[in-house]
């Protein structure tokens, strides 16, 4: 049975010590969608949203989150990012968000690519909720992971 490792002997939170573990080469790939009304897919390709360029805006977005996912999930470490990258495709009317994170270090970025991927597609939603709310978003999740201890993933 595998053990949580987020928790101390008194299971209470904690971040895990990674001092040990070897500095690899490690990425992840993650996956979310968005799913928008024909009448938002349409304003978004045609670049008629008024707040501004829609994915670009999402890429960036997404790209600052990755950087900063130590800052706002507690229990993740502060990494030294050397690559991300969002991609984007529709199918019909779902916004298909692909991102990928690479760094070379002594832990895992499944993390960054999830955060990176969740907040384009908030980014999304928060450029076009005032023509539609109902937007949905997901499911959100890891595609893939390269590197570590734990070994590689694919899903």
């Amino acid at each position: 049975m595998m053990e949580l490792t987020h928790l101390n002997n008194q299971g209470r939170a904690r971040m895990v010590d990674v001092s040990d573990k070897a500095e690899t080469t490690r990425t992840a790939r993650a996956r979310t969608s968005v799913e928008l009304s024909d009448t938002l897919k349409q304003l978004i390709t045609g670049g008629q949203v008024s707040k501004g360029d829609v994915l670009a805006v999402a890429q960036v977005a997404g790209i600052m989150a990755a950087k900063e996912t130590s800052r706002i999930i507690p229990m993740c470490h502060p990494l030294a990012l050397k690559k991300v990258d969002l991609s984007f495709e529709w199918d019909g009317t779902q916004l298909i968000i692909e991102s990928f994170v690479k760094t070379k270090g002594d832990t895992g970025v499944e993390m960054e690519a999830l955060t990176a991927a969740s907040v384009a597609a908030l980014t999304v939603y928060d450029m076009t909720k005032a023509v539609d709310k109902g937007i949905v978003i997901g499911p959100t999740y890891l595609l893939e992971k390269q590197g570590g201890k734990s070994g590689d993933y694919v899903r």
